[in-house]
């Protein structure tokens, strides 16, 4: 079953933006539609804007010829336009002219323009006459047509010119009123093509800052995450750090803060009632050895002290489990050799009495590691321990040191099974239920390793046996010892040997 993909918290809101951007952008321009259709409003520019300033300025005198008055808003409009002129003529041949008229707009334009209500007169691009507005209005003097512009040339502009048109034109019904049903397709495509280009530079833009955003807003929940990554058994009453966590994943924080406070202590308690009960074990155990001792040399006596010892060992292995949690301020800088070979030599009576020779091979020179002593002679002890049980009986026990940091413990029994590999190492795991250990020698001694940022693993090879092997970070390797090598210590039945 393929495992679900989480979702990116950046692309959801890269994509909810984008889409909150178009949403509002096209509200906004259905409501300033809205509100134009309303409103219905009549935009002036400057040219019109005189026009419409002269309509309230014209009238005639008392012999009916052309005035144009004075008012205050044409005295503005010409403080602010100096340049202004217009003509203004009637249905009679009437006119009235000011300003600086250019010649073109002096001459008679024909029956055509005499009739149009209203219209831009404009030229190309590269000439220099002016634009003019020309409109047929109601005035105080009758209707009269008036041809007005703030300009009498286009050099006369600041030197930015603006052009801003837009004609629409609404189908409409005979009586007068907007076919909307006509109307609105088209209006709905100009809509889309103005929004299309907006909405694509938003997204590009949302595209662009939302990521850099997003992991600058969750910077301090990413080292939050690395240090959570970092709790292990050792570490387990750790505390993430909320300061620079986003406020709404403090809760998140806070929780599972409050979870590990709670496996801690769940932990400890878990670990105090294994160690109290196993030296509560230790006295009765004591008792019942002495007591096994003491009955006659029969094959039911044997079997007892057999058993008894076997109870020893498992109470000393819960026993052992405390020492997981030293802390690592104790460790010291020691050679393995000299550690391996202690192990080796305290386990050589009980590998001989068992029936194997044991072999301690070190390397020519010096391993420096940095380790508590303790926890990694226990975990060497609980590997030989497990190859005495398990090895057969018969055949050497090799225990091997390289200058990698690694310590191989080998044995000549019937091995472990390749799909055992792992489930070995489990507590309480014994790949033969009748066997003699208590399936936590393993266990302990993988834990151990871990703490020491070391491993244990089984190998596998055609050779016959097992083959355990822990590696331990390598302080320093500096050349001691003589060059034909370290002493070899073997263990055989008939006795101790140095060669």
């Amino acid at each position: 079953m393929k495992k679900p993909r989480a979702r990116s918290l950046q692309w959801v809101l890269v994509r909810r933006m984008i889409l909150l951007q178009a949403a509002t952008l096209l509200v906004f321009i259905v409501l300033c539609a809205a509100a134009l259709w309303i409103a219905d409003p009549r935009l002036l520019v400057d040219n019109e804007a005189a026009v419409a300033t002269l309509k309230d300025a014209v009238d005639r005198d008392g012999n009916g010829r052309l005035i144009v008055h004075e008012t205050d808003g044409l005295r503005s409009f010409r403080e602010g336009f100096p340049n202004v002129w217009y003509i203004i003529r009637d249905n009679n041949g009437q006119s009235i002219r000011f300003g600086n008229i250019p010649d073109v707009y002096t001459r008679n334009f024909g029956d055509l323009l005499g009739q149009v209500d209203h219209a831009t007169v404009g030229f190309s691009e590269d000439d220099l006459r002016p634009e003019a507005y020309l409109e047929r209005v109601s005035t105080k003097a009758g209707t009269v047509q008036i041809i007005a512009a703030t300009r009498s040339s286009r050099e006369e502009t600041d030197g930015l010119e603006v052009t801003i048109s837009a004609t629409i034109d609404v189908a409409k019904n005979p009586d007068g009123s907007r076919n909307w049903e006509k109307a609105l397709p088209a209006l709905a495509a100009i809509i889309v093509i103005l929004l299309l280009p907006i909405v694509l530079v938003m997204g590009a833009t949302t595209l662009v800052t939302t990521p850099a955003v997003v992991r600058r807003s969750f910077a301090g929940l990413v080292d939050t995450v690395q240090q959570a990554a970092r709790i292990d058994i050792g570490t387990r009453a750790m505390q993430l750090p909320v300061k620079n966590v986003p406020q709404e994943i403090a809760p998140l924080v806070h929780a599972f803060n409050q979870t590990l406070a709670r496996l801690a202590q769940g932990y400890d308690r878990h670990n105090r009632f294994l160690t109290d009960a196993a030296h509560e074990l230790r006295t009765p155990i004591a008792i019942l050895r002495t007591r096994a001792e003491l009955l006659k040399q029969e094959p039911q006596s044997a079997r007892l002290l057999h058993d008894i010892e076997r109870l020893s060992h498992l109470a000393q292995q819960l026993l052992d489990h405390q020492l997981l949690d030293r802390p690592a301020d104790q460790r010291q800088i020691i050679d393995l050799c000299d550690l391996v070979g202690w192990v080796a030599a305290d386990f050589a009576p009980l590998a001989i009495e068992a029936g194997y020779d044991l072999a301690f091979e070190p390397p020519a020179n010096k391993v420096h590691v940095e380790i508590n002593v303790l926890q990694i002679e226990r975990a060497l002890a609980n590997l030989v321990r497990n190859a005495i049980d398990h090895g057969g009986g018969s055949g050497t026990i090799t225990i091997a040191i390289d200058e990698n940091g690694g310590v191989e413990i080998r044995d000549e029994g019937p091995g472990i099974p390749a799909d055992e590999h792992e489930n070995v190492f489990e507590p309480f795991y014994r790949l033969r239920p009748q066997s003699r250990g208590a399936g936590l020698g393993l266990n302990l001694a993988r834990q151990i390793a871990l703490l020491h940022e070391g491993s244990i693993r089984i190998l596998a090879g055609s050779w016959q046996g097992a083959r355990i092997r822990m590696e331990l970070p390598v302080r320093a390797v500096a050349a001691c010892g003589r060059n034909d090598g370290r002493p070899t210590v073997a263990a055989d039945p008939a006795g101790l040997s140095v060669f």
